[in-house]
Order: C-alpha cells, then structure tokens, then sequence
C-alpha cells in the first residue's frame, strides 16, 4: 500500500499541534480539506487515529505509533527529495530562484546578470509563486533560494538576508474619495473592505491586512485572490482596496487604480532566503553574495533605502 507522504505532513502537523484549526493554519490549508485529508489517511491504514475531545485532537494508539515514525520518515524523504532536484539543477546547471510578485524590483535583472557573470553556463531560473506559497518555494524544496518579502510563514526555519526595505502604499480605486489624497493616514482606511490573500495563508494574510496594526479594530474582506492580475481586477472593480509595497505603482501600474502613500502602518522588507543545508553549496552562496552586492550598488546609486546583511537564522 503505497500512502501520499503529503498526508502524512497533515498527519505529523495535527499530532505535533493537538488542534485541527492551528494545523490548518501551519499548513495553509483550510480546516474542511484537512480533516478530508486526515480522514482519507485513516481509511487507507484501516485505523483510526485521533479522537476529537474538549482539548483537541487526542491521537488513538495507533495514531501514537505514527507520530512516532512518521516525522523520520518524512525527515528521510524530505531530505532524500532535496538532494536529488539539488543534483538535477546542477547536472543541468540551472539556479532555480522562487518569487513573489516583483521580487527585488529593478535590482532582479542586475542580480541575474551578476550572477551569470560570476557562474558562466549557469542559468538562474526565476519561478513566480502564488501568494497561497510565501516561502516561493523553498518550504517544499521547489526552489534552491528565493526572493521575497518578510515576514512570511516558516522563515525561522531559513537563513533570511534582508536586502533592503520599503514603505507600504494602499492602492484603490481611481473613483475612490481618499484616491485624490496625497497621503493617507492608515486609521482612515481601517472602515473599508481589503482585498486580501487566502486564508490558508495565515500570518502572510495578516501582514498585508496590517492586522495587527488597527488598535483591534477588526478587517473587512471583499474579495479574496492569490495572483497579481486577480487582484488588480478587484481592487478595479470596487471590491475592496489593498496595502501594496511602494514599487506596486511601477510594476503594476493599471487604469482605473491608484496608489498613494499611508502614514501609520510599518514597511515592508525584501530578502534573499535559503535553506540552512545550503550555507555550504556554492553557487546558492554565490547567489546570495549578487544579492546583497547589487543591493549595495543601489543604495551608493541612491535607489534603495537599505540593506544588511544575513541575520543568521
């Protein structure tokens, strides 16, 4: 019997949390497909595994005896998967870099130049992730490193350089009141329906919600999306408006949408990010090394505001 090691990450989610809810959560899944999920595990073992009671979900002894397992095996697959995309893309010498949505701005295609020179016959492959993936990749192996925007879902467990920063801009509709405003005060928009990323999606939603900078005061939802073009044709549409990063108005720039600055909500960071089991790989390192030097160029040409090096974790 073969069983999908996907379910088996539900599975080891639900045992380590005692909660369905707070599993969903870490997953990014919503709580109606994991329970399916889990459900389906049961019924291809033979055996129930978790008893629903006051505190949560209590595993069975069955259940017991694969949360015991499980988390090798999938430690043993996870790192076996890894290694051998890590050995396609380097017989093949292709980088693969994840992203979301702009990545570095105008700073991607001096990285990628940069890159090219210091790895001649290699190529870095620029993979676009859904808002539903954060990680852009890096949490289930599909990419090598990434450029993104933090803070987002698992970055503790990554070695994350921030490579500079930028203030967060709501866009709107060009026919809403506050579009004629040279800058908006956040406490004026905290009434208005957002646009916002799928709820499996978690923390990632609620940092551009700013949720957690409202004094409580609690979100309105008018539409959900998880790509760009979706999210535009919301926000076009009156369905809600949206915090974006300031360098949204250059690349996603569209009749019927205006952005403008807000006071009163903190800025966003864009890093380069990586797995600890590559801090010895050499062309990820090399990577990395383009990153914060084309940064640095920027900031001494004056385009960006900031840059650091890697935090270590």
């Amino acid at each position: 019997m073969d069983v999908d090691t996907r379910l088996l990450r539900y599975f080891v989610a639900v045992a380590e949390e005692g909660s369905l809810t707070h599993a969903a959560r870490r997953l990014f899944v919503s709580q109606p497909s994991l329970t399916k999920q889990i459900q389906h595990l049961e019924a291809q073992l033979g055996a129930r595994l978790f008893v629903r009671s006051r505190t949560g979900m209590a595993l069975t002894e069955p259940g017991r005896v694969l949360a015991e397992r499980a988390p090798v095996l999938l430690a043993q697959w996870e790192r076996t998967l890894r290694e051998t995309r890590s050995a396609a893309s380097r017989a093949a010498r292709v980088l693969r870099v994840g992203f979301v949505a702009s990545a570095a701005n105008e700073a991607t295609p001096r990285i990628v130049a940069e890159f090219g020179r210091r790895r001649p016959g290699w190529r870095a492959d620029m993979r676009q992730a859904a808002w539903t993936d954060p990680s852009a990749g890096l949490a289930d192996g599909d990419a090598d490193v990434a450029l993104l925007r933090t803070p987002f879902p698992g970055h503790d467990a990554l070695r994350v350089a921030v490579l500079f920063t930028e203030p967060r801009w709501v866009a709107l509709p060009t026919s809403h009141p506050l579009a004629a405003r040279e800058r908006i005060a956040f406490r004026e928009l905290w009434n208005e329906p957002f646009v916002a990323a799928p709820p499996e999606t978690g923390p990632w939603r609620d940092y551009w919600l700013a949720a957690d900078e409202r004094d409580g005061h609690p979100v309105r939802v008018g539409a959900v999306t998880d790509q760009p073009d979706d999210w535009l044709s919301a926000i076009a549409n009156g369905y809600g408006i949206a915090l974006a990063p300031e360098s949204a108005a250059r690349y996603y720039a569209r009749p019927g949408i205006t952005y403008r600055p807000v006071s009163g909500v903190s800025p966003t960071r864009v890093a380069v990010a990586w797995d600890p089991a590559d801090d010895g790989n050499p062309v990820v390192q090399d990577f990395v090394r383009c990153c914060l030097d084309s940064v640095s160029d920027s900031v001494s040409d004056g385009v960006s505001d900031s840059a650091s090096p890697p935090d270590g974790r």
